[in-house]
C-alpha cells in the first residue's frame, strides 16, 4: 500500500454524511445499516458512485427486498460510532448492520484495545435489536511496523470471532494490495477511486450476501 502516516492524518477532520436510502416497511424486506468513514461515505466522489450506493443497486438487481442506509461520516472513529449507534438503531429499526470503523483509529495512534472493545460493543448493540453484523476488516500501511499491523488486522478477526459475526477480513483487497495500486487510488493516495468501488462491493458482497437469507 502506498498510504503515508502524515498525509491520513490531514484527513481525519473530514466530515461529510451520505445517506442512501430510509428504511423499507415491506414485510420481509432488509434494511442494511453501514455504519463507516470515508471509505464509505464516498470522500472525493460524484454523489452516488460509492460502494454502498452500488450495494443498493445489486440487491435491486437481484430483486432482494432491502433498504440500505448509509450513515458514514468520512474522518469518524469506532469511538464516534459507538456513540451514534444507538439513535441509529432506535431511528432505523436495522436487520443488519455493517460495520466499517478503525482506520482512523489507528491514524490517530489510539489503542488497538479501545478500538477492539468499542467494535464489540458496537456488535453486542446491534445484535441486542436483533440485527446480523458483518464487520468489515481493515489494514494499515507497513511504515506503521510489522507488529502494528499484524495485530491491527488480527483485532477485526478476534472481534468476529468473539461475538460470533461475519468478517470481511480486508475491504480493501484487490485495491490497496496490488501492483500499481496507486492508479486505484485519488491524487491523495488515500481515498479510493471510483473504479475502485465495485472491487470494494464485490468483497462487501462475499460476506454481506448469506446474511441476507
Amino acid at each position: 500500500m502506498m498510504w503515508t502516516r502524515r498525509k491520513l492524518l490531514g484527513h481525519c477532520t473530514v466530515l461529510a454524511l451520505a445517506s442512501v436510502g430510509l428504511p423499507s416497511k415491506a414485510a420481509g424486506a432488509q434494511v442494511i445499516l453501514v455504519v463507516g468513514d470515508s471509505l464509505s461515505a464516498e470522500y472525493g466522489l460524484e454523489r452516488g458512485k460509492g460502494w454502498v450506493t452500488l450495494l443498493e443497486q445489486r440487491l435491486a438487481a437481484d430483486k432482494l427486498p432491502a433498504t440500505v442506509v448509509n450513515a458514514s461520516i468520512s474522518g469518524d472513529t469506532t469511538s464516534g460510532g459507538r456513540s451514534r449507534l444507538p439513535t441509529l438503531l432506535k431511528q432505523h429499526k436495522p436487520t443488519l448492520v455493517v460495520l466499517e470503523l478503525g482506520g482512523n483509529d489507528a491514524l490517530r495512534g489510539l489503542p488497538l484495545n479501545m478500538t477492539r472493545d468499542n467494535l464489540q460493543a458496537m456488535a453486542r448493540a446491534a445484535k441486542a435489536v436483533g440485527a446480523k453484523v458483518l464487520v468489515l476488516g481493515m489494514q494499515v500501511p507497513p511504515n506503521y511496523g510489522r507488529q502494528y499491523s499484524d495485530d491491527f488486522a488480527a483485532l477485526f478477526q478476534s472481534v468476529a470471532k468473539a461475538e460470533n459475526t461475519a468478517l470481511v477480513p480486508f475491504l480493501l483487497k484487490g485495491v490497496a494490495d496490488v501492483p500499481n495500486a496507486e492508479a486505484l487510488f485519488q491524487a491523495d493516495r488515500i481515498h479510493p477511486r471510483e473504479q475502485a468501488h465495485p472491487i470494494m462491493l464485490a468483497n462487501v458482497w462475499v460476506g454481506l450476501k448469506p446474511l441476507l437469507r
